[in-house]
């Protein structure tokens, strides 16, 4: 039978009722007075009258009840054609325990980090079949604003990502309507690229203490990765094909296949690489088949490399701080700068197609290639009567990356070899750089 009840700790008043053969209370703020008793009493009335008409609503009343929940399960239970599923919390664990093998070891602890730190708390005592669109988009906009702007758009997507790959597989075993879908990704910001500028990338290079300059020099003109350069064995280096075999990386202290399939790749050596690692192999350590590593022969250390030698050097040289991963975009946007054919590009990045590339250096592309409109001109004044002294557009020197007039990356490869011998011979007594 329905009553309103006096907590006896609080003195506060509750309500004490059956419903779907449950008892449920709900305890208010409400003191022990005739008023306030008098009101709840009706609030009940009401609550019976529409448990008999089959109306009632427990969220309309009590909508922060933990028995919403519950409920809403028993509820579902109660449909016609329902089948029981698992928790989310065993589902997930199984999932990722099937998953795991297929992934790197980096992205099997992150997807396993955004489970048991995010995703299973918040939905673990939930059957798969019972979440719904709705649950999904309260928990991302509640992640949204707990974290108070510090998690941006793009890291909750991944969560999102996480769940939504969950789910896809629960639906698909347990033939229900996954929830997530027609749920757009919230909108990120566009990631802005900072490559370092020639004359920057000379003045580095110039600069830093010489047992490192040969690592800083392979990183800008190669585009590699970190774990790929840090990775690189010298049986990767085929000096007779003059390329360099990208199969495996090294990060986070462990050996690892490459980002992926397309990362497997075999990249072309410019002329001042090849020589620059032709001379590091006669020289080479013969106990370690690593190209680049620490004084213990180790491959090099990510963290120790930032905070002794490249953060240094960058203050040193009062050249604006960027992540050594910058490295990578200033070799594309030289290779644009050069004129290179984009396909090309694409395959010495490890891109699957042009789409990234001109989605991320689109900027460079028309200045840097001098396909800026000119050409049009050009047509315009060859075949339009009354065309000249019209406001013809005159060609401008590029400032989006300076590349001096002896720095033709087209040339030939003996003019390329001499110019870039100021790199392999800098004569320049100011190197900088830490030892690790």
């Amino acid at each position: 039978m329905a009553k309103i009840r006096v907590k006896s700790n609080t003195g506060n008043l509750y309500f004490d009722f059956q419903y779907c053969k449950n008892r449920c209370r709900e305890y208010t703020s409400l003191p022990d007075t005739k008023a306030n008793r008098k009101k709840l009493e009706m609030i009940m009335e009401r609550i019976q009258a529409e448990i008999t008409l089959g109306a009632f609503q427990y969220g309309k009343y009590f909508p922060n009840s933990p028995m919403v929940q519950k409920l809403a399960e028993i509820e579902a239970r109660q449909r016609p054609g329902y089948r029981e599923t698992p928790l989310f919390k065993d589902f997930a664990k199984e999932w990722f325990s099937e998953m795991e093998p297929t992934w790197r070891k980096s992205t099997a602890e992150t997807y396993w980090r955004y489970l048991k730190s995010r995703l299973i708390p918040h939905f673990g005592k939930m059957e798969v079949s019972q979440i719904t669109k709705s649950d999904i988009l309260k928990y991302r906009s509640n992640v949204a604003k707990q974290s108070d702007g510090k998690l941006k758009p793009k890291t909750i997507n991944k969560f999102i990502k996480c769940l939504n790959m969950i789910m896809n597989e629960a639906a698909d075993r347990f033939n229900f309507t996954p929830p997530h879908l027609n749920i757009k990704p919230l909108k990120e910001e566009k990631v802005h690229i900072d490559p370092f500028s020639i004359q920057e990338v000379n003045l580095i290079l110039a600069s830093v203490r010489p047992d490192w300059r040969d690592y800083l020099l392979v990183r800008f003109f190669t585009g590699m990765r970190t774990g790929e350069i840090d990775g690189l064995k010298w049986e990767n280096v085929d000096f007779e094909r003059r390329e360099i075999l990208v199969r495996e990386t090294f990060s986070m202290g462990r050996w690892e296949y490459t980002k992926n399939d397309g990362s497997q790749r075999e990249i072309e050596m410019s002329t001042l690489v090849f020589n620059c690692l032709k001379d590091r192999y006669k020289n080479r350590n013969k106990e370690s088949d690593l190209v680049f590593y620490a004084n213990n022969g180790s491959p090099v250390h990510t963290p120790n490399f930032l905070r002794r030698v490249w953060t240094p050097l960058l203050a040193y040289l009062k050249i604006k701080y960027r992540k050594p991963y910058q490295t990578r975009h200033t070799a594309a946007t030289l290779w644009l700068a050069a004129g290179e054919n984009p396909n090309w590009i694409a395959k010495q990045m490890g891109h699957s197609t042009t789409t990234m590339l001109f989605s991320v250096y689109a900027r460079y592309v028309p200045n840097l290639t001098r396909k800026d409109g000119s050409a049009m001109e050009r047509l315009l004044a060859s075949n339009i009567d009354g065309f000249h002294g019209q406001g013809k557009k005159e060609d401008t020197e590029d400032t989006t990356i300076t590349v001096s007039d002896e720095v033709d990356l087209n040339q030939a490869e003996a003019e390329e070899s001499a110019f870039w011998d100021q790199f392999l011979n800098p004569g320049n007594p100011s190197h900088f750089g830490g030892t690790l």
